[in-house]
């Protein structure tokens, strides 16, 4: 057995309680406090404390959490009853954020993306390396119902030879979104439909389609007014020969679900808002399905709401790595390799051209 951060004996018979803090008390922490305590009934987590450049704010979630406010991100880290961060700050300074926290020893959930550049997010790596933290970056949809069986149906090659691959997120927000802070639709600390609505699917389409060895694209600011832009589109080659796309928006009234439609030689696959809509094969697929048949329920998985326990299942895999020594099972480099996609397609859009990516890295 090995000592947590917080003192507290790993391992044994019996799986280990972990103390959680709160970095930003913000829209999306509230899916970080709704997971630990999914994982709090099971005796998995507890929420020890919060933090936010909004004191009564982070009071504010305090009292509705039952647990501490820290006044600063260094009194929350310092704490020996907290083994593992929730970074929900800003885009542009999750990485800032969460070197901090690895440097006081603390394991990382750090919120999608993992920054906005990727000289951050290699810091925030190798800090995590150097403490010998885990690091999981937030891709919750990998364990969503449709995706994790879309998943499994590549691994034993029930499509054949994937040739196309498409990830959409056409979503409507309005002015007053972008309005209600200052650090929305900005280049620094945002990123635009792309790198804050669009990375989930982006993510899930290189998770199955494989490295991204070219990108060309364009993007667009149409309806509001901000620095970045509400409407992307790229173009992609992959390392296997396979072709993609990806289109964002923030710009669509009324907004549709986010869709992944994968395709190969041997079948397709169409996913929306975490479930298969359509699955069509040419053999019997594994377990026992005929030719293009739909497994009960549509997506052969267990049925559960994603949106309300992805992020649980996703933490709850970061607890399981501590606890058996191994990477979780979405690691930085994960998210860097999403980081990396988003970033070139903004380098393609504004330069005009192909950007060319390292297969080991795109």
């Amino acid at each position: 057995m090995t000592s947590g951060p917080g003192g507290r004996r790993r391992g044994g018979q019996h799986a280990a309680r972990y103390g959680f803090g709160i970095v930003g008390c913000g829209v999306i922490s509230a899916s970080h406090a709704d997971a630990v305590a999914a994982l709090a009934a099971l005796g998995r987590a507890r929420l020890v404390a919060v933090t936010d450049t909004d004191p009564s704010r982070a009071a504010a979630v305090a009292r509705e959490r039952g647990c501490a406010a820290e006044p600063g991100l260094a009194a929350l880290v310092s704490r020996d009853d907290i083994d593992v961060v929730c970074v929900c700050v800003p885009s542009g300074l999750h990485a800032e954020v969460g070197t901090e926290a690895a440097k006081a020893g603390k394991h990382l959930v750090i919120e999608k993306p993992m920054d906005v550049a990727l000289a951050a997010a290699d810091r925030l790596i190798e800090a995590a390396r150097g403490a010998g933290v885990q690091l999981t970056v937030i891709s919750q949809h990998r364990f969503d119902p449709g995706p994790a069986e879309l998943r499994r149906l590549l691994d034993h090659d029930a499509l054949g030879q994937l040739v196309l691959g498409e990830a959409a997120t056409k979503w409507h927000r309005t002015q007053a979104y972008y309005d209600s802070a200052a650090w929305r639709g900005t280049w620094a600390l945002d990123g635009g439909s792309l790198l804050n609505q669009g990375i989930h699917y982006a993510d899930l389409l290189r998770w199955c389609m494989g490295p991204v060895t070219e990108v060309t694209a364009t993007f667009a600011t149409r309806a509001h007014s901000v620095e970045t832009e509400d409407i992307a589109l790229a173009m992609l080659r992959f390392a296997s020969g396979a072709l993609g796309t990806i289109v964002t928006t923030t710009a669509a009234f009324p907004g549709s679900a986010q869709r992944l439609e994968i395709t190969g030689t041997e079948g397709t696959v169409v996913i929306e808002d975490g479930r298969i809509t359509r699955r069509a094969l040419a053999a019997p697929e594994p377990g026992g399905t005929g030719p293009g048949g739909a497994a009960p329920g549509g997506a052969g998985t267990a049925s559960r709401d994603p949106a309300a326990s992805a992020h649980a299942v996703q933490i709850a895999d970061l607890l399981a790595a501590i606890d058996e020594g191994r990477q979780p099972s979405v690691t930085g480099q994960d998210g860097r390799a999403a980081l990396e996609l988003a970033c070139a397609v903004y380098e393609s859009a504004r330069e005009e051209r192909t950007v060319t990516l390292s297969p080991a890295a795109g």
